[in-house]
């Protein structure tokens, strides 16, 4: 299951040297995730809201290839490498064009209202297709 979303870099995303600040990589491809999640339907306020339950990051091995600037428009493209009861690992790609700027592979973790680690809901399931 893929997802892609185009967005712009701006001023207010770059550093002194003119070039995208490091962690705002990882501000784009949350977004990216955001978006898919809401492509499939799956409200994420509304699912904490009814069941307590959120998402978090557990852990990212992220590669810096090539500098993104001022006005580029970028594609985030997101990739579901697996998935397991309680756990999502994506692998994400930020591309200006044919050029790839940066990659990731994220894992994804639920938890429950108490903080604690739990089944991903039905809901995320079903709506990926793999009940």
């Amino acid at each position: 299951m893929s997802h892609a979303l185009t967005l712009r870099v701006y001023y207010e995303d770059t550093d002194l040297a003119g070039i995208v600040y490091y962690a705002n990589y990882l501000r784009f491809i949350e977004r990216a995730r955001t978006e898919w999640l809401r492509d499939l339907g799956i409200d994420q306020s509304t699912l904490k809201a009814e069941s307590g339950h959120v998402f978090a990051v557990r852990r990212i091995e992220a590669d810096y290839l090539r500098p993104a600037r001022f006005d580029d428009l970028l594609q985030i493209d997101s990739h579901l490498h697996a998935m397991t009861a309680a756990r999502v690992i994506m692998d994400q790609t930020v591309r200006r064009g044919d050029q790839t700027l940066f990659t990731a592979r994220v894992t994804i973790v639920c938890l429950d209202a108490a903080g604690r680690p739990a089944r991903l809901p039905a809901a995320f399931s079903q709506a990926i297709g793999t009940v």
